[in-house]
């Protein structure tokens, strides 16, 4: 373990922005990737990008994160005031190897204290995760040892308030041998929960903590906004071997993960392959916990279609946590509800 609280170097092998990566080197010893949130974004419209891109090779991840205050829109229509890890909620997912050395600096670009909490990371959290002022900078290294889906989050307190405004991303990390399959598509789906109330005067919603104490969410949502990916269904392939990668932020609610249609044929509820369950309906992630979950879309099995996915808490569903895959071109329908 390796702490430090001054400034990362440049010293990147592979360089990610604007999509675009350049190698210098070509043994994977040698590699570093250096990603800054403020420049490499998530496409949020018409909806949040929820694929997934293999990690690539590099060892040596280095990620520089601002803290932003900014509006978003977290249901139809319905700008939010909102607090952000990079200028999307949730931020980008940060996907990487078991073993990789991930160098981490955050910059508060915002108003107010902040902090952050790597759920991957095995560190003092009094120093890595030390609440620090506007214009300030805490950064720090680990060693990402156990694979599995983990929740990255502000815990500066309240810790419910700077959840519930949006500081949250998922943070992938691969087993060292892979999962065991062969996944034709991956997505990341987080699922979260808003308390917001408008203001009559300018029609923007702001956090109601009335509302969060009483555990009475105004919004349940996948990747931010809710019911975002039934207008927008994510699309895969008959045939496709699917997997999802599903962290859950609450910063209150469990998720009861459920596809309409399908069977997962493996979930797996650790970073663990050889743990994984076989032929599971649905499987529950609490506040602060994430799993990953895998089915196939054969032909002579769930096939061509459209398929909702759900939290099965179905007081949550109706909030916004669902959405549709889209196997194929079905012909039958072009939408459905659930």
């Amino acid at each position: 373990m390796r702490i430090r609280i001054n400034p990362i170097p440049v010293t990147a092998a592979i360089v990610l922005g604007a999509g675009a990566f350049s190698f210098i080197g070509a043994r994977r010893a040698d590699t570093v990737e250096r990603i800054d949130f403020s420049t490499t974004r998530v496409a949020t419209s018409p909806a949040y990008d929820a694929r997934l891109a293999p990690a690539t090779r590099a060892t040596i991840r280095e990620f520089i994160i601002p803290v932003t205050h900014d509006t978003i829109e977290i249901a139809g229509g319905v700008k939010y005031e909102g607090w952000t890890f990079g200028g999307t909620v949730p931020g980008p997912t940060i996907r990487v190897r078991e073993g990789d050395l991930v160098r981490v600096k955050v910059v508060n670009r915002s108003p107010m204290p902040h902090s952050i909490d790597f759920h991957s990371a095995r560190i003092p959290a009094n120093v890595a995760y030390r609440t620090f002022m506007p214009n300030d900078t805490v950064s720090f290294e680990f060693t990402a040892r156990d694979p599995g889906a983990y929740l990255v989050h502000c815990g500066t307190p309240p810790v419910t308030m700077h959840i519930m405004q949006g500081m949250y991303f998922a943070v992938i990390v691969d087993p060292r041998e892979g999962w065991g399959t062969w996944a034709d598509k991956e997505f990341v789906i987080v699922q979260s929960e808003f308390y917001a109330k408008e203001d009559t005067a300018t029609h923007r919603h702001g956090p109601d903590w009335t509302a969060a104490m009483a555990k009475q969410a105004s919004q349940v949502t996948f990747n931010g906004r809710a019911f975002q990916y039934k207008d927008n269904p994510l699309k895969v392939d008959v045939g496709d071997r699917v997997r999802f990668f599903v962290v859950n932020a609450g910063p209150t609610f469990r998720s009861d993960f459920h596809i309409v249609g399908a069977i997962f044929d493996r979930v797996y509820p650790d970073g663990t392959p050889r743990h994984a369950m076989e032929r599971v309906q649905t499987w529950t992630i609490p506040a602060g916990g994430g799993a990953v979950f895998e089915t196939v879309f054969s032909k002579d099995g769930s096939g061509e279609g459209l398929y909702p996915f759900v939290t099965h808490s179905f007081a949550d569903a109706e909030k916004g946590a669902v959405g549709i895959i889209r196997v194929g071109t079905p012909k039958t329908f072009a939408k459905m509800d659930h």
